[in-house]
């Protein structure tokens, strides 16, 4: 037991310990507050703590009653100012919540808990602006003051000047957890997610209890598909607040990427439930609706968005997106308002000129739909710059690498699995119909684009040719069991074969080629103004920086070309090549051939894809779940005036790419 305080000094310590007691041990804080409360009534130290371990409790009422004459009294003290609107937000008195969280912030601009509740109101009344602006404050006052001009600058979005301030910090010191938490921040914005998970994870180890750079870690996990990490770093987090918006919308992304669908809607729906007025939420549960192929409650969704943040771009484009939608002319001048606002933030511009652009191009306003879709794509490109001469010297260097003789001194190699399928080209080439048509065979399962491959690439140091050509045999063989270690947390079904559809996987033929020697690989090819221009147009969520430039695409798809027909000469037949406009064609024979390279027994399901259920989670989801059409084949022939500078990147892929 306690003994009584034997001077203010003691009196002041022992508060402090009650107090430090709040957040794991509420209710032994209560009787510590209550015994000191008792020793001196008119102090109002005692009494706060036993207000904040009442709320803690699950009692807001009796905490109300503590906190209204303590504010009365001390009509200055931030922190029962904090206190008193915490407890009136848990009663659901959110206008007098607010006006108490704003004055405590006045009164303390550095209380970032108060700012934190501020955002948190906020957020639950669907003010989106509001609520970003004060966890900005948030993360702003709990930043050392050392590093506050870096942070400062990092909340304006002035990314290049935080960048230059924290790594001449982290020169000269580091190890300081608190710098590489925040660039960690700057890399995640910036989408250098590997860069991120490094500094995170260093930040992690110095600082074990820094609960910001854990959820930032595993949201860095999330976005390189590290599905297993993330949840595993999410999980103290979701242990200590079980009910906070930002961890269960990553948990549910974090679900999605292993297949839990039918999990992730129940998060949706939980979230829904507690934050009916939320517009984010409300997207993100369309997404989940759509992946699982619930297009109508999908629509829905992104209605109730839109409803509740009429400037929300990604909605406006996740409808876009949904093919069968067409954008009323209501929907039409709504975007062109959103537009005209100075504030609006890049990411809803840019999606905003994708949407729009496709409500024009379904109205036949071919001219201006391709306007947006360039303006979206000017935004999009300056946010993340791609240099097309890279990939060119890739190229060279794999065709002088990867002979018929380097592949004959490593026969047998690697991992001998038969199980992984993996279809592979330029994005918008029909891989997702392809895809579908093996998924609908009751030997295969279907999963997504994995992006293990590179990250095993990228760790092995063998991104490019001549990292591939120094690696042992035994890397070899562990990385293609590593390849289908990772691969496993994806496969739900139990059923023999896999499909990984990652395009962007045509870099690295070679590497598949020699770590999974047995693994299948086909090559989805369209025709390439066909191809070029649909991923022009179409904003992705993630990566595929070469698609926001004509020019650009032109010459990613010749080097496409030069590396897929190298391989077919130096390893003939270890490539399916399957021509989209062939499949449209003849349909059955071209089934017929896939599954035989595959070596599956032809099954009539394949026909019927469309009639597979399965979850999609690509933007062709809801083509594939129609039969085949024609009406895509040429749609780039309404826009070729504009096509000018990717045909000339394509040179002669124009005419020989058939072959």
């Amino acid at each position: 037991m306690t003994l009584p305080p034997k001077s203010p000094a003691e009196f002041a310590a022992q508060v402090d310990a009650a107090a430090s007691l709040l957040a794991t041990q509420p209710k032994e804080a209560e009787a510590m507050a209550r015994r000191l409360a008792n020793l001196a009534p008119t102090d109002p130290r005692p009494a706060l703590v036993l207000a904040s371990a009442r709320r803690r409790q699950g009692d807001a009422e009796a905490a109300l009653n503590i906190l209204l004459p303590l504010a009365k009294a001390w009509p200055k003290a931030a922190t029962t100012r904090y206190e008193l609107g915490v407890s009136l937000a848990a009663l659901g008195r959110e206008q007098d919540a607010l006006e108490a969280l704003r004055l405590a912030v006045s009164l303390k601009p550095d209380l970032s808990e108060a700012w934190g509740a501020l955002g948190d109101l906020h957020f639950r009344r669907g003010e989106v602006e509001a609520s970003d602006a004060a966890f900005a404050q948030q993360g702003l006052w709990a930043t050392e003051p050392r590093l506050r001009p870096a942070a400062q600058a990092l909340a304006k979005g002035e990314l290049e000047r935080a960048e230059q301030m924290l790594a001449d910090f982290i020169r000269a010191k580091p190890e300081d957890a608190a710098a590489l938490h925040l660039m960690g921040d700057l890399y995640i914005r910036r989408e250098r997610f590997a860069d991120a998970e490094t500094l995170l994870s260093s930040a992690l180890a110095l600082h074990p209890e820094r609960k910001g750079a854990r959820f930032l870690l595993a949201n860095a996990y999330f976005q390189q598909h590290k599905a297993r990490e993330a949840r595993e770093t999410l999980a103290p987090l979701l242990a200590e607040a079980p009910d906070d918006a930002a961890y269960l919308n990553l948990q549910a992304a974090v679900l999605a990427l292993v297949g839990r669908d039918d999990l992730v809607i129940g998060v949706y729906e939980r979230l829904l439930e507690a934050y009916p007025s939320q517009p984010r939420i409300w997207l993100n549960a369309g997404h989940a609706l759509r992946t699982v192929g619930r297009t109508d409650d999908a629509i829905a969704a992104y209605r109730r968005c839109l409803s509740l943040a009429p400037q929300t771009g990604d909605a406006y484009w996740s409808l876009a997106n949904l093919k069968a939608v067409r954008f009323t002319p209501e929907d039409e001048a709504a975007m062109a308002v959103a537009l005209t606002r100075p504030d609006l933030a890049d990411d809803d511009r840019l999606h905003l000129h994708f949407a729009l652009g496709k409500a024009l191009e379904d109205g036949r306003q071919f001219g201006p739909a391709f306007q947006h879709y360039a303006e979206g794509a000017a935004i999009r490109r300056r946010k993340t710059p791609y240099d097309a001469n890279l990939l060119t010297a890739q190229i060279d260097a794999a065709l002088e690498t990867f002979t018929a003789e380097f592949f004959d001194q490593r026969r047998d190699l690697g991992d001998p699995s038969l199980e992984p399928i993996f279809i592979l080209g330029l994005p918008r080439s029909g891989s997702t119909l392809i895809e579908q048509i093996l998924a609908s065979h009751s030997q295969v399962e279907g999963t997504m684009e994995l992006p293990h491959i590179g990250h095993l690439a990228q760790a092995f140091g063998a991104s490019e040719p001549a990292g591939v050509a120094r690696l042992t045999a035994q890397q070899l063989t562990e990385m293609g069991q590593a390849y289908l270690q990772a691969s496993a947390d994806h496969r739900r079904l139990g059923r023999p074969y896999f499909i990984d559809k990652m395009p962007n996987n045509f870099v690295h033929l070679a590497l598949i080629r020699l770590i999974l020697p047995n693994a299948k690989i086909i090559d989805a090819r369209r025709h390439p103004l066909g191809v070029c221009f649909s991923a022009f147009k179409q904003h992705f969520a993630l990566g595929q920086n070469f698609s926001y430039d004509l020019t650009d695409l032109g010459l990613y798809y010749r080097d496409y070309l030069r590396l897929v027909r190298h391989m077919h000469a130096v390893q003939p037949g270890r490539v399916h090549t399957l021509l989209y406009e062939d499949m449209v064609e003849d349909t059955e024979a071209e089934v017929r051939r896939l599954l035989d390279y595959c070596g599956l027994a032809f099954e009539p399901s394949c026909l019927t894809f469309y009639q597979t259920e399965r979850a999609v989670r690509t933007v062709s989801s809801e083509q594939v779940r129609q039969p085949i059409y024609r009406g895509g084949l040429e749609q780039w022939r309404n826009f070729e005036p504009d096509l000018a500078p990717l045909k000339a990147a394509l040179g002669d892929a124009l005419q020989t790419w058939r072959q």
